[in-house]
């Protein structure tokens, strides 16, 4: 197996004493998963940020054996891992993408949407202008995989928004996130808490 593409990092967990196990989203590939030597050190601990765009170079001697990866950095999200607000969106789109999509599968659509929703997070002056991105993303997620999922109106404003990101919920949990480790729900409440103070 060789694989380049630029990617969407989805998730990083650290192997071992310095390596780390990526995730990351690819147009033509879907979902990939490699092993990054030295993914702890200095050099790549700011690469293998979840929400970073990398190219990824993925090799293996086969289809079952976990592949190497080398990255590089495109584009870092890391400037707005410092904002409370702007860093619970993005932890929480990664978190769902790498925990409800089947690997190898190609969602070209959902690739592009969460490439979008990623740079509207990061670029709009507030919340407010990446909420109606992040809600249209999470109903194209359950439609691409089967469970419906209305998007938004254009028109809609911050109550109705806070609404259909509430009603989502149980939809996400019962239907993506039922089987799977981790409790990803809970950086969905934490996202939950913030945008609730964008009421007051």
């Amino acid at each position: 197996m060789q694989l380049n593409a630029t990617a969407i990092v989805v998730a990083a967990r650290a192997h071992g004493e310095t390596a780390v196990i990526v995730r990351a989203m690819t147009e033509e590939h879907g979902l990939v998963a490699g092993y990054v030597a030295g993914g702890r050190g200095r050099t790549l601990r700011p690469v293998v940020i979840p929400g970073n765009v990398v190219a990824i170079d993925l090799r293996a001697r086969s289809e079952s054996q976990l592949p190497f990866a080398r990255l590089e950095l495109v584009e870092s999200r890391g400037p707005w891992l410092g904002e409370p607000l702007p860093a619970a969106a993005i932890g929480w789109v990664t978190a769902l993408t790498a925990t409800a999509l089947p690997e190898r599968n190609a969602y070209p659509n959902l690739y592009n949407a969460l490439s979008a929703v990623l740079d509207a997070i990061c670029h709009a002056p507030s919340a407010r202008g990446w909420l109606q991105g992040l809600v249209a993303y999470e109903a194209l997620l359950l439609r691409e995989l089967g469970y419906g999922g209305a998007p938004p109106r254009a028109e809609a404003g911050l109550e109705p928004l806070l609404e259909i990101f509430a009603a989502h919920g149980p939809l996400l949990e019962r239907y993506l996130l039922a089987d799977r480790r981790g409790d990803v729900m809970s950086a969905r409440t934490m996202l939950r808490e913030r945008l609730g103070r964008m009421r007051t």
